[in-house]
């Protein structure tokens, strides 16, 4: 199982973020699980200064921008 985690404190683009690696995660069919982290003390462990931010299985694979679920997709597989 796949963890995807949404880092940023709930704006319109952490949102969106969000919505795309769902879309994404879906289209390949995988198991996953998706946490929004929103604290801000969380979000500075995983060294992340620009948010929305997405990190799989714990590690940070993008930050400063909203991914489309096709970017999304390649990397989660």
């Amino acid at each position: 199982m796949k963890k995807i985690q949404i880092l940023g404190a709930g704006c319109p683009k952490c949102r969106k973020l969000a919505e795309n690696a769902e879309a994404a995660a879906k289209k390949l069919g995988i198991e996953y699980e998706i946490e929004k982290v929103t604290d801000i003390n969380a979000i500075m462990k995983f060294g992340v200064m620009m948010t929305p931010a997405l990190a799989v299985d714990g590690q940070v694979k993008s930050a400063g921008k909203v991914l489309t679920p096709e970017q999304v997709a390649e990397m989660l597989k």
